[in-house]
């Protein structure tokens, strides 16, 4: 190519322009061409020679390369050929590929260093692959938690002449370690688009050492005394993901997932949290504003002790279909709108299950103890994000279906069900100030046909101070020892009174929940978050409480939950989390009424201590 005075010929019009223009260039385009070399302009000869330093540096005139760097070798089989060096300016060098970038300054990787690029968590593709990617994960979860709350004792097993009452003594201590250990192949150059392929296995295992002072809370038989180890291995993923196609040019994608693999379906955990097996289809479009899940799950049966899946006992006739769809940027900029759809079938009326201690986890013992089907949808809306400085979370849910055997009346009954939740904030710098409501409905007549108290399937709330409450964290017995009914479930924020969250199923007829909350963030490093949280929970409705009671009048007051926590992360990243929390739990007048007896505790407290090491 050559810059120069170029005369165009068309038929009856000649074009003169000043331009750049290769010969090539112009034959595609079918431009007879004809080019004439630029005059030079004459030098004025008044004017002398210029004058030359001889200790001046010398400049060189702008132009082609006359000498080149010596040619790299390429140290990298199977990889694309770099271009020729003469391609690149003087101080740019060709490297093999991307993934090999830092190895250029002298860093190599080692092996066990997760921070760094490391072949093991997917940094490089396997030696001999140019895009099939291993990915390896481990992780040592210790929990140490004291606590206390009314342990229910029977006069045929205390040996404490103080608890001849419903409920005894109740410090207890619990000890856990689980750990997990991760590893997937991934096939696909993933910095720009999804995996083409990927298959994962989840392994964890689990040993706990849990001390009650009562016999009967941790065993049926009074024989296994108050102490109880216990050891499980679950498997928590097992999945293959695969990517069916590309729908636009911004990856906009669908893909297939196989296998027991988690799930959430809404922001917070409210209604169905937990991995099971399954069958899902999910995706994107419009640049990622739109997401969609379309999922079947069959429930596979959990460990007692350590809430892991057990893969050796018979998959439960209880299905689960949903679909949902998430818009961001709706109904204002900032904000991320879900709808939802979960369909719930139980058919599990002529299935006995009795857990690993002994207990009867269904049919659960409360009313006529007959097995239940049931059928269930619910409908939610859910929020998450922002309006100008108010970060917001909301969850709205109707519980619509039928229970065939009502556990009052033996009869067919309408599940007609709500809850709502929401938790607006705001941030002043490195202070987060919160607030927290939840109601969900309670059943106002036990013997009617219509079932009115909201029950979720597997919840695991991440709200109102989540598993660092009282309230959230421990399971309260209702009635019939140990593990048989329980107020709440552990890890649960709804009175639900089921069996087991892991094993029993859901029940509507249930007091329901009420919720205030209040509570802060604050970063005072950036190692260092400390939170805090106050909520005063009641029943919605106590006609259920009286009615299994056969007491005329229950307060609706539960009481006050304070907990306080701090999260200590040294190497500001999540390898290294240190976490401890203490909460008070001081009971209101319907928790009283619930849990009368002669010694019984003017507070509850419940402490933990976690330590979390990610590799």
């Amino acid at each position: 190519m050559q810059c120069a005075v170029m005369k165009v010929a068309w038929p009856a019009l000649i074009v003169v322009s000043l331009g750049c223009l290769s010969a090539s260039e112009a034959a595609a385009q079918g431009l007879p061409l004809v080019i004439q070399p630029a005059e030079p302009r004459p030098s004025p000869a008044a004017e002398p020679p210029p004058q030359v330093d001889p200790d001046a540096p010398v400049r060189r005139r702008p132009g082609r390369l006359e000498t080149y760097p010596e040619a790299v070798i390429q140290a990298n089989p199977g990889a694309v050929r770099a271009p020729p060096p003469e391609a690149f300016p003087t101080d740019h060098l060709p490297l093999p590929d991307r993934w090999r970038v830092i190895e250029a300054v002298g860093v190599n990787e080692r092996w066990f260093d997760p921070y760094n690029q490391n072949t093991l968590k997917g940094d490089r593709p396997l030696p001999g692959h140019e895009s099939l990617f291993v990915v390896v994960a481990g992780v040592s979860d210790t929990v140490v938690e004291p606590r206390s709350l009314p342990l229910p004792v029977g006069v045929q097993t205390t040996q404490d002449p103080n608890s001849l009452d419903v409920f005894g003594r109740s410090d207890s201590l619990i000890l856990s370690q689980t750990f997990v250990a991760s590893v997937s192949l991934i096939e696909g150059s993933t910095a720009f688009k999804p995996p083409d392929f990927e298959a994962r296995l989840t392994l964890a295992f689990n040993y706990s050492d849990v001390s009650v002072p009562e016999r009967r809370i941790l065993s049926v038989r009074p024989s296994k005394g108050p102490d109880r180890q216990d050891s499980f291995l679950g498997v928590q993923e097992a999945f293959i993901d695969y990517h069916l196609r590309n729908v636009s040019e911004r990856y906009d994608f669908d893909s297939v997932r196989v296998g027991i693999q988690p799930f959430t379906s809404d922001f917070r955990g409210f209604l169905f949290q937990d991995s099971q097996l399954g069958v899902r289809f999910f995706g994107n479009r419009d640049n990622n504003r739109y997401q969609y899940n379309l999922g079947l799950f069959l429930r596979l049966e959990k460990d007692t002790n350590s809430g892991l899946n057990d893969i050796t006992q018979s998959i439960r006739d209880d299905q689960i279909l949903v679909a949902n769809l998430y818009r961001q940027d709706l109904p204002v900029p900032g904000m991320t709108s879900q709808w939802t759809v979960i369909y719930n079938r139980n058919r599990e009326r002529d299935d006995i299950h009795i857990d690993d201690n002994g207990f009867p986890a269904r049919p659960a013992l409360l009313g006529d103890l007959r097995g239940r089907d049931y059928d269930v949808a619910y409908l939610g809306y859910n929020a998450d994000g922002r309006i100008g400085r108010i970060n917001l979370t909301a969850s709205a849910y109707a519980a619509l279906g039928e229970d065939r055997n009502s556990m009052f009346t033996g009869q067919p009954a309408d599940i007609r069900a709500w809850f709502l939740a929401v938790e607006p904030s705001i941030d002043f710098d490195w202070m987060r100030f919160r607030a927290s409501g939840l109601y969900a409905s309670g059943d106002s007549d036990p013997y009617d046909d219509v079932e009115e108290g909201f029950d979720a399937i597997f919840e695991n709330p991440q709200f109102a101070g989540a598993d660092t409450s009282y309230w959230i964290r421990q399971s309260i017995p209702f009635a019939g020892g140990g593990r048989a009914i329980g107020v709440n479930g552990r890890n649960g924020v709804l009175n639900s009174l089921r069996s087991s969250k892991e094993e029993g199923q859901s029940n509507f007829n249930n007091p329901g929940t009420i919720l205030v909350g209040f509570g802060t963030d604050l970063d005072l490093t950036p190692q260092l978050r400390v939170s805090a949280n106050a909520n005063h929970l009641w029943f919605a409705d106590t006609a259920v409480v009286q009615a299994l009671r056969q007491e005329g009048s229950i307060p609706k007051a539960l009481g006050i939950d304070v907990s306080v926590s701090a999260i200590w992360r040294p190497m500001m990243t999540q390898n290294v989390v240190l976490r401890a929390s203490a909460a008070v739990f001081e009971p209101g007048d319907g928790f009283g009424d619930l849990f009368q007896a002669t010694n019984r505790d003017d507070r509850f407290y419940s402490v933990l201590l976690n330590a979390v090491l990610s590799f």
